[in-house]
């Protein structure tokens, strides 16, 4: 091989070497390209999934948005604003019963289990009417969403009858159906339709169970509540009668017994 064949073939080769880096360089180059491209979307997704979950979070939740609702859908059989006033009972009854009572009460499940019977034929005897003020503060001590949930439900009972309802109240109590105050079975739509299929006017009923279902009593429910707190009351049950409180004779505590109601109830009728 000459001098000047083996010169050629060594600028031929360092030509091809040097095309070889120049198409390696440009792969490089684009591959660097897609990956900061990719990083980029990357970093955009999870600063957006960040957003998101951001909003989510500062978004009010259904209690707290039926609670600032602006417009309210107030249950038929209701009266005054937001159909918060709910009085039920033969319009010639002179006297008026007012109950305050939280669903997931206890005290107020002992309550109706050993009188709210007799309440139920002393109303339709037309003796006296009840008021009925639903609270929710079980929900704030002991966490939880039944209490509003029932008193939602409740209003559904309402708009179906005003017998309705106090049959529906009575089987939230009753032994069969109250749950432990700690145990938050009321929050669940399921369990409240279940109550209910124990209420002949609500078993199958399509309005009531689309009204639970659909939290269409909500923000009435949550105004209902603001009533309960504003009236002064602190605890539940809580029954008045022109303006003064039915107690257990000899105390300061709701009469729990037939025999209570009853020596309280003749004396708030006489006053």
């Amino acid at each position: 091989m000459s001098k000047r064949n083996s010169q050629e073939n060594k600028a031929a080769a360092r030509e091809r070497l040097r095309a070889e880096r120049e198409k390696q360089a440009k792969k490089d180059k684009a591959r660097r390209q897609l990956i900061v491209a990719g990083s980029a979307v990357a970093v955009l997704a999870v600063a957006g999934g960040i957003g998101f979950a951001v909003v989510q979070a500062n978004k009010p939740s259904q209690w707290e948005a039926a609670a600032d609702a602006k417009s309210v859908t107030a249950p038929k059989n209701s009266e005054g604003t937001d159909g918060t006033t709910v009085v039920i009972g033969k319009p010639e009854a002179k006297k008026t019963l007012e109950l305050y009572e939280d669903s997931r009460c206890p005290v107020c499940a002992t309550f109706e289990q050993g009188v709210g019977a007799n309440v139920e034929k002393d109303v339709a005897d037309g003796k006296y009417k009840i008021k009925y003020i639903g609270a929710t503060f079980i929900d704030n001590s002991d966490q939880g969403q039944g209490s509003k949930n029932a008193l939602s439900a409740l209003g559904a009972a309402l708009d179906v009858s005003p017998e309705a309802f106090l049959k529906y109240k009575a089987a939230l109590y009753s032994t069969q159906f109250h749950p432990d105050e700690r145990d938050d079975k009321f929050a669940k739509d399921d369990y409240l339709l279940k109550v209910a299929d124990s209420v002949p006017a609500l078993k199958g009923n399509a309005a009531f169970k689309k009204n639970v279902e659909d939290g269409t009593f909500d923000a009435w429910a949550m105004k209902m509540s603001k009533t309960f707190d504003k009236s002064g009351v602190t605890g539940t049950p809580t029954l008045k009668m022109d303006g003064k409180a039915l107690t257990a004779e000899g105390s300061k505590n709701p009469p729990l017994t037939v025999d209570q109601f009853n020596t309280a109830l003749t004396k708030a009728l006489k006053g």
